[in-house]
């Protein structure tokens, strides 16, 4: 298939906005109620815990299934990566939302499940440690991710797929820098806090 064809196909899947179909089917627009984040943890804050669980389901899923694609069509572990980045990058700049969209923690997630399981599972385990410690999502995604590249460094050293962490995490750094902000001044919300 055209790598080109499989990119595209990688960010359609990615700009798929979950968050926003969910929150729409309640007759609410998620883009205008809590911090206007498409993602879970806004819906956990503005809906509730089941449309948040839908929504986490359908960004991690939308991750996976673009690393699954390149894996069933033998594209090798660094293109299965740059579909992966694409999956996440429609997320964070969903075509159907006008090239605006989430953080992509659950959609990166998604593509590390896949892409290199072990590591995505650490990456899941230290989040919610930092979370349940803390309870601020955001600090859990930032150190979770800020340590992706070393346990790729320790656990899956297969060729490539070490620069594909360094960009999933620079992603996800960049598109957390208002969150990082707002810890560092003490201002971020915690889980559960209602919009």
């Amino acid at each position: 298939m055209n790598p080109l064809l499989l990119i595209i196909i990688s960010f359609l899947l990615g700009s798929l906005p979950f968050g926003v179909i969910i929150a729409k089917a309640k007759g609410v627009n998620l883009k205008k109620v809590g911090s206007g984040n498409i993602g879970a943890t806004n819906v956990l804050r503005t809906l509730g815990k089941w449309p948040a669980v839908l929504t986490l389901l359908g960004d991690i899923l939308k991750g996976a299934a673009a690393v699954a694609v390149g894996r069933y069509l033998s594209v090798g572990p660094v293109y299965e990566g740059i579909m992966g980045l694409f999956a996440i990058l429609g997320h964070n700049f969903s075509l159907f939302l006008g090239f605006r969209g989430g953080k992509g923690v659950a959609t990166s997630l998604g593509v590390l499940f896949i892409y290199s399981p072990q590591v995505g599972l650490f990456t899941l385990i230290i989040w919610l440690v930092v979370v349940l410690m803390t309870r601020y999502s955001s600090l859990g995604a930032v150190v979770s991710f800020g340590l992706l590249p070393m346990n790729i460094l320790l656990f899956d050293h297969t060729k490539g797929k070490l620069i594909i962490s360094i960009v999933i995490t620079a992603l996800l750094l960049l598109r957390h820098a208002g969150n990082i902000s707002r810890l560092m001044k003490g201002t971020e919300r915690k889980i559960g806090e209602r919009a």
